[in-house]
């Protein structure tokens, strides 16, 4: 029933990706030739940003697709991990399409050109009502890091195109070109913001830090207090996908019979799973006393010291 769900989940969202890519395809065609036409690097750089924005999407989409594979003898985890791989390599571009609006900007600045206000204005009035229905779509989807990345996108876009709408206004109403790199100068930014929070939260996925929002210490705390756990070391928790926790660890216990620690096994895995949301666990029951030496459990006894 659980799986059932799931591939209902990757259908709608690989349904909705996919009219996401039509509708900015022909977007990013309206951008160029509006753009070319009004003289406006705003309207350019909102070009190059939904342009960034439909490899967004595909990424997202082709990531929809590999990571709902089943896991095999050589991918044990699945392919979870291809939607974190491509939030970043989205995040990464993001940062490059940032700094060109950044430097187009400055350039214009220097070697202004006349602007066609209303052309600007009708056309990120386009893009608002677009980008703002793709990223309805996406967050009635699902919340996993790529298609957070993906919805980041779009939700960028929507605020940039209706300052645009702003900007045409201003020079409508003022004449001044300069507006128009201010603007650019507002969604290079914008673009850079967005992008950097996916960057560090994607490579912390792919380092295997410890997941936002856990804290090991408070882990470690509600384990100790189960009836028959002694104490806790040598803990780990990664993501495997960004809503996929996994955790490994050493749990001493008095020295009872393996069917007597079942208790205790069940106890903590339903501690770890009500409290933390950790499902997928692997852990080790000992009765000796164990420390810490270049990251290798040592097992040292009651009668012996360990000399360094």
């Amino acid at each position: 029933m659980h799986a059932h769900a799931e591939d209902l989940h990757d259908e709608r969202t690989a349904r909705v990706l996919r009219i996401s890519l039509v509708v900015t395809v022909l977007y990013i065609v309206l951008l160029v030739v509006a753009g070319i036409r009004s003289h406006s690097l705003a309207l350019l750089s909102e070009a190059g940003h939904n342009l960034s924005d439909f490899l967004a999407l595909l990424l997202t989409w082709v990531a929809v697709y590999v990571q709902s594979r089943p896991p095999s003898a050589t991918k044990t985890f699945g392919y979870q991990r291809a939607g974190v791989l491509a939030a970043f390599v989205n995040a990464a571009s993001l940062v490059l399409i940032a700094f060109l609006i950044l430097y187009e900007a400055a350039h214009r600045l220097y070697a202004p050109s006349n602007v066609e206000p209303k052309t600007m204005m009708w056309v990120a009035a386009c893009g608002v009502v677009m980008n703002g229905a793709i990223a309805l779509m996406l967050l009635r989807t699902r919340k996993d890091l790529n298609i957070r990345s993906a919805f980041l996108h779009e939700l960028g876009d929507t605020l940039s195109t209706a300052a645009v709408i702003v900007g045409g206004w201003v020079i409508l109403e003022t004449k001044q070109t300069w507006v128009d790199s201010a603007l650019s100068f507002g969604i290079g930014a914008l673009v850079l913001w967005s992008s950097f929070g996916i960057i560090r939260e994607s490579l912390n996925i792919l380092l295997e830090g410890t997941p936002r929002g856990i804290s090991l210490h408070k882990i470690a705390e509600a384990v100790r207090v189960i009836e028959g756990v002694i104490d806790v070391h040598d803990l780990h928790v990664w993501s495997i996908g960004s809503e996929t926790h996994a955790l490994s660890c050493h749990i001493r216990i008095a020295d009872i019979r393996a069917s007597e620690s079942e208790s205790i096994l069940r106890a903590v895995n339903e501690c770890l799973a009500h409290n933390f949301h950790i499902h997928h666990t692997t852990i080790q029951f000992e009765h000796e006393v164990c420390e810490v030496a270049h990251g290798c459990i040592i097992p040292v006894s009651h009668t012996h010291s360990h000399e360094h």
